[in-house]
């Protein structure tokens, strides 16, 4: 069976050849293949197909592809690149209801193209998976709010909701987390129509919208802007975050008027940057908590 899988264009540096690297047997995790160097960089390199545990497409030159998000530059080992797709966030698939055998955490959407799908990679969670927080480790950042904050949380990848929900825990905060923009929108939605219906303020209920940008079905950008144009829910503070934050995405999140935007790397501020985003409302606007 061949598998086709892809990943975000804009987390890629370039294609370069296979320097031939070995699975070296004291190595942490048999996926990982050692280091190469690019010009003035010093990467790993990790092999897909042994990290998904699926069988390796015999090829006369692999590739490897040079990524760089969340402050690291990282290698990936593939058997070619054929091609770029240009894929809006609607036309993603996502992988609820369907099992592959292999992966399926690092699995954050399907694209159909030409008779197949393209499974897109989460390349976080692999990364997550290579070097894993310990257990016990305290959650980074140690901000702790005065009372109690209720926020929505969108992403698509398991291992940023785990994250963000053990930092936003340990904050104080009350989450509600969904896996994209188009489930956060219901759900902020839903929330609003509750405190109209019960008579109480929208802050006792929902404060703050905390998302990722690239997700199926609706992106973090069309959420903020469906908030922002929302009578009610417009008021609330929108959180926006990514692998990247470019030039042209701190744009388009200033366009649809997001309060903040920051890379994951800085994600550990999200709850202090939440809390004062929250408070700098006028009080009529928050509500009042007791």
């Amino acid at each position: 069976m061949v598998h086709h899988f892809g990943v975000n264009v804009a987390k890629v540096m370039e294609v370069i050849a296979s320097p031939g690297l070995e699975p070296q047997p004291s190595a942490p995790h048999p996926s990982y293949l050692g280091l190469i160097p690019l010009r003035s960089l010093i990467l790993p390199v990790i092999d897909l197909a042994l990290w998904l545990q699926i069988p390796k497409v015999a090829n006369e030159q692999d590739n490897v592809i040079v990524t760089e998000f969340s402050q690291a530059v990282t290698g990936f080992l593939v058997s070619g690149v054929t091609e770029i797709h240009r894929v809006g966030w609607t036309e993603v698939i996502p992988p609820d209801g369907y099992m592959p055998k292999v992966g399926i955490q690092a699995i954050i959407g399907l694209v159909e193209r030409n008779g197949h799908f393209i499974q897109l990679l989460d390349l976080e969670t692999i990364l997550a998976d290579l070097a894993p927080l310990a257990e016990n480790e305290p959650v980074a950042g140690s901000f702790v709010a005065a009372r109690s904050y209720r926020a929505l949380v969108a992403d698509d990848s398991a291992t940023i909701r785990l994250m963000l929900s053990k930092s936003l825990g340990a904050a104080n905060f009350e989450t509600t987390i969904v896996n994209n923009g188009q489930e956060a929108l219901d759900t902020a939605r839903a929330l609003a129509g509750k405190a109209q219906a019960e008579g109480r303020p929208l802050a006792e209920y929902l404060e703050v919208v905390i998302s990722d940008i690239e997700m199926p079905l609706m992106d973090g950008f069309t959420l903020t802007k469906n908030i922002k144009a929302d009578p009610v829910l417009g008021k609330l503070p929108v959180i926006l975050y990514s692998s990247i934050i470019t030039p042209e995405l701190r744009h388009k999140g200033e366009s649809v008027k997001a309060d903040c935007q920051i890379a994951k790397p800085e994600m550990a501020t999200i709850p202090k940057i939440a809390v004062e985003l929250v408070e700098a409302r006028p009080k009529k606007e928050a509500g009042t908590h007791v």
